[in-house]
């Protein structure tokens, strides 16, 4: 990874959760260390600050989707902004911020890769399939609806965000450390045929396999996004999220998932969302965030 140009991008809002608080999420991750940590790695690291969008209503939900505007229009800003950094050669990290973002994120992420020539993988880091729509949804917030609505599925205005719809298909996905979907979603998830490695699984044949298997099938026009949701963890080792499932990956497993993901050599964007400093003790969550990101590029204790 030596010299890899590296650019940071904080999107504070919570606009599509169901807990106030992700907002703070970028400003987490920079006292964390962040930046300081991947610069120390050999990374050419900038700070891009910021992007703005209006602030969260907190209302109820309109048709089935919770903030439907100001969903549409942080995405937008997030969209244009991986873009420009994808094309300027640069790797992209969104620091959400909630999981709806990953809809401008990827659709910016999937133009990329369809003008480069590139095939797209995505690896989805989360304790959620984040697969539901405005039909099922228990709750009508949009950052469990993100993978629908980058596979065609969910309002026009986010389906068709990148232009021409659907942003991806089903099959790029590889969904690791799944352990809570709803019942309507599983059905759609099912029909979808998304790639599901879900904790039973991880439990039977091991993260390493798991990995592995998840991994299969690129080479060196594949371009690997990690969209990592932060409660993927096991609440035990990272409390900062709002939406807690217990039994999830434990320290060493989530530190051997993020080594396989850098030996592949292929991890060309990042999402880090759903953080919480709201809920966390300390910053500890954000803490071993950015030592799991220190690992995704590359950090890993021997010399291999």
């Amino acid at each position: 990874m030596g010299n890899q140009a590296v650019s940071l991008i904080g999107v504070p809002t919570d606009i599509g959760a169901g807990h106030r608080g992700s907002s703070m999420g970028p400003e987490a991750l920079r006292v964390a260390n962040l930046m300081g940590r991947l610069v120390a790695r050999g990374l050419n690291v900038i700070d891009c600050g910021n992007l703005q969008g209006p602030l969260n209503p907190w209302q109820p939900p309109q048709d089935g989707y919770r903030h439907l505007p100001g969903v549409v229009a942080w995405n937008h800003a997030v969209y244009t902004a991986i873009y420009a950094e994808l094309t300027a050669g640069r790797l992209p990290v969104m620091l959400g911020g909630d999981h709806c973002l990953a809809i401008g994120s990827i659709t910016a992420v999937a133009r990329y890769c369809r003008e480069q020539g590139k095939k797209l993988r995505v690896l989805w880091l989360d304790a959620h399939a984040d697969f539901n729509t405005a039909q099922i949804t228990p709750s009508g917030n949009i950052h469990g609806m993100p993978v629908a609505c980058l596979c065609g599925m969910g309002p026009e205005e986010l389906t068709h965000l990148g232009g021409s719809a659907p942003a991806t298909l089903p099959e790029v996905y590889r969904q690791i450390g799944i352990r809570s979907v709803d019942d309507g979603e599983k059905r759609l998830v099912r029909e979808a045929n998304v790639g599901i490695y879900d904790m039973r699984h991880i439990d039977e044949v091991g993260m390493k396999r798991a990995m592995e298997e998840a991994l299969d099938g690129m080479d060196e026009n594949t371009h690997l996004h990690v969209s990592f949701d932060v409660d993927f963890l096991d609440p035990a080792i990272a409390p900062g999220v709002g939406t807690t499932v217990r039994g999830g990956p434990n320290y060493r497993e989530a530190q051997l998932c993020m080594e396989m993901i850098a030996d592949t050599g292929r991890m060309a964007s990042l999402d880090i969302v759903e953080l919480n400093p709201a809920f966390d003790k300390r910053n500890q969550t954000a803490k071993l965030a950015v030592d799991l990101v220190e690992s995704l590029f590359g950090k890993s204790t021997l010399m291999r």
